[in-house]
């Protein structure tokens, strides 16, 4: 008579080798690879998603002016060609709304609005989409003339034209 081994039943239960027993090996393939599956196509839908919307337009304040920026060496920038400064606290905010550091955009040419603080200098910057483009806004360059006198060389007063 052939001996009788216990062997490979306690194999299949024991508790030092497949500590995770109540749960068969053959559930878990497929619930992993389900899962695996899922995320792979929510993970490819959301792309598609975003792909289909339009960028939105920010609002930006109503002080805010139009114009080429060149940041030259932190905190020296070419304004419409204009030798500018940043404030030390400057706000850049990127087309997608993050705050990017003066360092990182040298030698960029930039389409931004800009709003400068009591001292004159640059304080916030929103680089434009190309639908924020695309929307008219007052620069500084085209801005305001100032008039002194009636032109015929008398001084007669000030009047912003």
């Amino acid at each position: 008579m052939a001996a009788f081994s216990l062997r490979p039943i306690l194999d299949t239960v024991s508790l030092w080798i497949h500590t995770m027993n109540r749960c068969p090996r053959s559930l878990t393939t497929r619930l992993s690879a389900s899962l695996t599956a899922l995320s792979l196509v929510c993970g490819l839908a959301a792309p598609l998603a975003q792909a289909q919307t339009p960028e939105p337009v920010r609002d930006f304040p109503a002080a805010a002016l139009r114009g080429t920026l060149l940041i030259q060496q932190p905190p020296l920038a070419l304004l419409d060609g204009v030798q500018d400064k940043l404030s030390p606290g400057v706000r850049i905010h990127t087309q997608h709304n993050l705050l990017a550091l003066s360092g990182s955009l040298v030698d960029r040419p930039l389409i931004v609005n800009y709003v400068r603080d009591s001292y004159g200098l640059i304080s916030e910057v929103w680089i434009l989409t190309r639908p924020e483009i695309a929307l008219q806004r007052d620069s500084a360059s085209s801005g305001t003339n100032i008039v002194i006198g009636n032109g015929n060389g008398r001084a007669v007063g000030i009047s912003i034209k």
